[in-house]
C-alpha cells in the first residue's frame, strides 16, 4: 500500500537464466488492480516458457550490433565488411538507442530514406539511392541482429521480421555474342589491362580477377588458381578468401590467356625499371603502372571504358562472367563442369542463372525448325 492509501500489486517472476551472464533473472511490475496483476503474471510465465520474454535491458543499439558482427567468427573479411556496410545506416541512426526502443517505424524509415537517396555515410558521403536488392540487403542484416538479440532475450520481437521487403523486378542477364567477344578482345589486345579482359570473359569474378597474384599462375603447369578475392565493400577495398570453398579451383589456361599473361609479366617488368623505387611489390596480375593492386571498383570502371573503345554496347564487368558461362551452355558443355569452372556448390543454382539463350541462339533454332518442317 503507497502512502496515499492506494493498493499496488507487485508481480514478481523467474526470468530465466541471462544468457550474457548466466545468471538467473526475475522481472518485477505493479499493478493498480489485482485482475490485472494475475493477466500479466500468467502473460509473463507463458512467454517465459517460450523463451519470448525479454526483461528491462540497458543494451543499446550499437552494443547489440557490435556483439553480432564480432560473433561471427566463421565471415570472411569481405562478408564481415558487407555486414558492417549493411548495418551502418542503423548503427549510425539509432546507436545510441535502447534496443527494446525499436520499432518497426525506425526501419521502415531506413528503407525509405535509402531508396530515396541523399542519406550521409560516416564520412560525410551523400548516398545515391539503393537499388532493391542493396536494400533488402540491409533489412536481413538488421533482422539477423534482432533475431539474435530475441534469442538472448534482450528484446521480446523482431520487429524488422515484419518490415515489407522492396520489391525486385527480374533482370535480364546481359552478355555478348561469340562475335562480339572477339571483337572486344581484339581491341583489349591492344589494351594495358587487356589481360584483365581475358581473365573476366574466362569465368572469373570481378574480385577473382582483382586478387589474383603471380604466385597464383602457373606457367609452366599452364594453370591458374583462385585462392584470393579482392572486393569493394562501402568503399573500401577487403581481401580474403573467395566466395565459397567451391569458389577455390585451379583452372587450365587457354593459350589466348596464358600469351596475355606472358604479355602482362613482360611489360610490369618494364614499369618496374621504369618506376624504381617508386614500385610496389607487383604481387598481383592485374596491377597499375606502380606495382599496386586496383580497387574492384576501378577495374569497373576501366572495362566500360574498354567495352565503348570496341564499339560495343557497354554491359557489366560481372556480366562477362555470364558470358563465359552462357557461351559454355550453348555449347553444350555439362552444367555440372559449368559451375566446377566458375566456382558454384550447386550445379542447380548455375542452370537458373546462366542457362538462358541469346537472341542469335534462337535465330539458329528458327533456321534449324524451317529445315525440318
Amino acid at each position: 500500500m503507497l502512502k496515499s492509501g492506494e493498493t499496488r500489486y507487485e508481480v514478481i517472476v523467474d526470468a530465466g537464466v541471462d544468457p550474457s551472464t548466466g545468471k538467473r533473472r526475475q522481472t518485477r511490475k505493479r499493478f493498480t488492480s489485482l485482475e490485472a496483476a494475475n493477466k500479466a503474471r500468467s502473460k509473463i510465465m507463458t512467454d517465459v516458457d517460450a523463451g519470448n520474454y525479454a526483461i528491462r535491458s540497458a543494451r543499446t543499439v550499437e552494443q547489440v550490433c557490435n556483439d553480432y558482427v564480432n560473433g561471427r567468427h566463421k565471415l570472411r573479411p569481405t562478408s564481415r565488411a558487407k555486414l558492417e556496410y549493411d548495418l551502418e545506416l542503423f548503427r549510425s541512426r539509432h546507436g545510441s538507442k535502447n534496443i527494446q526502443a525499436v520499432t518497426k517505424a525506425h526501419i521502415d524509415a531506413i528503407v525509405r530514406d535509402l531508396r530515396q537517396g541523399g542519406t550521409k555515410t560516416a564520412t560525410g558521403r551523400i548516398r545515391r539511392p539503393w537499388s532493391a536488392s542493396a536494400v533488402n540487403k540491409t533489412i536481413l542484416a538488421i533482422s539477423q541482429v534482432l533475431e539474435d538479440a530475441k534469442e538472448q532475450r534482450f528484446v521480446n520481437s523482431n520487429v524488422a521480421a515484419r518490415v515489407d521487403r522492396v520489391e525486385m523486378t527480374t533482370k535480364k542477364l546481359s552478355t555478348y555474342t561469340p562475335a562480339q567477344v572477339s571483337q572486344l578482345l581484339a581491341a583489349a589486345d591492344e589494351d594495358r589491362l587487356g589481360h584483365a579482359w581475358h581473365l573476366a570473359l574466362s569465368g572469373l569474378r570481378r574480385g577473382e580477377v582483382a586478387g589474383l597474384r603471380w604466385s597464383d599462375v602457373d606457367l609452366a603447369a599452364n594453370t591458374l588458381t583462385i585462392v584470393n578475392n579482392r572486393t569493394s565493400a562501402g568503399g573500401k577495398t577487403v581481401e580474403g578468401r573467395p566466395k565459397s570453398e567451391t569458389s577455390e579451383r585451379t583452372l587450365p589456361m587457354t593459350e589466348k590467356i596464358r600469351n596475355a599473361l606472358e604479355s602482362a609479366r613482360t611489360r610490369q617488368k618494364r614499369e618496374r625499371l621504369a618506376a624504381g623505387e617508386a614500385y610496389g611489390d607487383g604481387a598481383y596480375v592485374v596491377s597499375n603502372e606502380l606495382g599496386s593492386p586496383y580497387n574492384p571498383a576501378v577495374l569497373s570502371r576501366y572495362w566500360r571504358e574498354m567495352t565503348v573503345r570496341a564499339g560495343l554496347p557497354p554491359i557489366r564487368l560481372h556480366d562477362a562472367r555470364h558470358t563465359a558461362a552462357t557461351a559454355m551452355h550453348l555449347q553444350g558443355v555439362p552444367i555440372a563442369v559449368i559451375a566446377q569452372w566458375i566456382g558454384h556448390k550447386d550445379a542447380s543454382f548455375t542452370m537458373r542463372l546462366y542457362a538462358h539463350s541469346q537472341d542469335e541462339a534462337l535465330r539458329s533454332v528458327v533456321d534449324l525448325l524451317n529445315r525440318v518442317q
